[in-house]
């Protein structure tokens, strides 16, 4: 049977903002090539090709009716929204079933708005912005409770409008657990004190972190951030209501969600973008509209530094001692028979499996004969170039040489290859997908 050809990816509206034949992102690097940062540079790009077979693909095959389908690499960048979507939903249903079973507020931590340009520009500061909002709430659970809480702060550097404005997300149990190993409830926090507090702990960091010449510069900011409120930075935390582990799958899929969603951008004419967003002092929802140049620099300033992480544990949340934890407390639930703690622990899905359990149908499964498909092999870039990673036999081996042909830009030379040796193996079934 004759190739069929099937249409590229659809891009979803982020990608044609930076890609389409405007080529705004190539517009952008050359006017500000040198304020942007490597990394940037390097997630944009890899965004760019997600999904695209040039990048590399493996081959399946239907064992029923030899369908065949390719499978694109994703580029898994921390600024794709494809890649990101879904992994912020299987980590919020994991956490919701792996955290401890109990009241959690969800705690935001802001700073004063003058204060932002400095950590824009000293971004080594957000890690510690991060790490003295949890020791705050810490210290306050060991001096009123003597017990060690839970936290999982999240880092969020953006607004409604997508403006630079670092703040800080906490999911924080009301309790903790003691010297002993058990637990103990403890459900009340002086956000009266805490916020003034919050603003004394901020201040000294930055006299601490930054040198005199900045602090010299910076100090009518300080004084001004701190004569502005008289009642300290303003902490938010809203009691949850409602079943536990629709909160826990809440408040996670809020730490993870990026700076602007694609359901919030509503128009984009090759020149303006517009996009909706709730403005937080009249509760109203409004219309922001800006040129592509400067939609782009605000979003592409909330892609981290490499190797920064955006999520961090603590306390009995923390990666070196949560095992521990979760141990000393079992033995405990087992004696007062309540249960806050789950002992198994929940797998992650792939990528087959939420598809499946989201639309109902298996990728796995042809929908032509209702067989299964089989793995064949791959393809990866290497140095630039195309090459098979692996293959499961010769009939896979031709077929992906003919893909790389085309993938490569050698179609012609590949079908005269195919028409003059027509005792090659082919399966019965051939589409490719980018043509």
């Amino acid at each position: 049977m004759g190739l069929r050809k099937k249409k590229n990816m659809k891009k979803n509206i982020l990608w044609q903002i930076f890609f389409d034949v405007k080529e705004n992102w190539k517009r952008f690097v050359e006017k500000h090539e040198k304020r942007i940062r490597p990394i940037v540079r390097k997630e944009v790009e890899k965004f760019q090709q997600c999904g695209d077979p040039k990048q590399g693909f493996k081959l399946l095959v239907c064992e029923g009716c030899h369908d065949v389908k390719i499978v694109p690499y994703r580029c898994h960048s921390r600024f794709c929204t494809s890649c990101s979507s879904g992994e912020a939903e299987e980590w919020s249903r994991v956490l919701s079933h792996d955290a401890y079973q109990v009241l959690h507020r969800h705690v935001i931590f802001t700073i004063d708005e003058e204060l932002r340009p400095i950590f824009a520009k000293h971004r080594y500061l957000l890690k510690d912005l991060m790490d003295r909002s949890v020791k705050l709430i810490q210290e306050f659970f060991q001096r009123k409770s003597k017990v060690m809480p839970g936290i999982i702060a999240g880092l969020h550097t953006f607004g409604g409008k997508a403006q630079f404005n670092p703040h800080v997300h906490m999911m924080v149990t009301m309790g903790g657990m003691t010297a002993k190993g058990e637990w103990k409830q403890y459900d009340f926090l002086p956000f009266e004190m805490l916020r003034k507090q919050w603003q004394t702990v901020v201040l000294k960091m930055l006299r601490e972190k930054l040198s005199r010449e900045e602090i010299k510069r910076i100090q009518p900011i300080l004084q001004q951030a701190w004569n502005n409120h008289q009642n300290g930075f303003y902490i938010y935390a809203p009691k949850e209501k409602g079943n536990i582990k629709e909160q826990l799958r809440y408040i996670g899929r809020y730490l993870r969600h990026p700076a602007i969603g694609m359901s919030r951008i509503i128009a984009y004419d090759g020149e303006t973008v517009s996009f909706r967003y709730k403005d937080k002092k009249d509760g109203q929802e409004k219309i922001e509209t800006l040129s592509v140049e400067e939609f782009i620099g605000r979003l592409i300033q909330h892609i981290p530094d490499e190797f920064f992480k955006m999520i961090r544990h603590y306390g009995i949340y923390g990666r070196r001692i949560r095992s521990i934890c979760r141990k000393i407390l079992g033995k405990w639930q087992e004696r007062v028979k309540r249960w806050i703690v789950k002992m198994n622990r929940l797998k992650r899905r792939n990528w087959s499996q939420r598809q499946k359990d989201q639309g109902g149908h298996d990728p796995g499964i042809c929908r032509k004969c209702g067989n299964y498909y089989e793995y064949k092999g791959e393809v990866c870039l290497k140095d630039g170039k195309l090459v098979i990673r692996y293959t499961t036999d010769l009939m896979a081996r031709k077929y992906l040489e003919r893909m790389m042909g085309y993938q490569s830009g050698n179609a012609e030379k590949e079908e005269k290859g195919r028409k003059a040796n027509p005792s090659a193996p082919q399966y019965s079934t051939l589409y490719l997908f980018g043509l």
